[in-house]
């Protein structure tokens, strides 16, 4: 009973820790679509858009020297992996008046891979 038990739990493990690593390989190739306005990591800066740096648990419209619209300073939303999900959706639904031009990443499974991308980084850049 003991074996059987034993190689169930290394096949679900062998079977989770790859589709993980794939979320994140996922992620940081649709960011590519999020580039030309946001940065994030170690030398991140404020772009067109702010650094996505320590997104997870942050307010939004927070980051210093970033001007934000009131729209999003206004919005009340603290990012989240379903904040942003709702939000990359169609940012301009979420946010009326935000400054943000983008068509939205309808797809859930992406949504979540470029979450999974950003989450992984703190405030400072350096990943968790």
């Amino acid at each position: 009973m003991m074996k059987t038990l034993f190689v169930g739990v290394a096949i679900f493990t062998a079977s989770v820790a790859p589709a993980r690593c794939q979320d994140l390989q996922g992620g940081e190739a649709s960011f590519r679509k999020c580039q030309p306005c946001h940065d994030v990591g170690p030398e991140a800066k404020n772009k067109i858009g702010p650094k996505l740096n320590g997104l997870d648990g942050r307010k939004s419209g927070t980051i210093e020297d970033y001007s934000y619209s009131d729209a999003n300073q206004d919005a009340g939303i603290t990012w989240s992996a379903d904040t942003f999900k709702d939000y990359i959706k169609d940012p301009r639904a979420r946010i009326p008046g935000t400054k943000m031009v983008f068509p939205g990443i309808k797809d859930e499974k992406e949504a979540a891979d470029v979450w999974a991308y950003l989450a992984q980084f703190k405030a400072d850049g350096s990943k968790n």
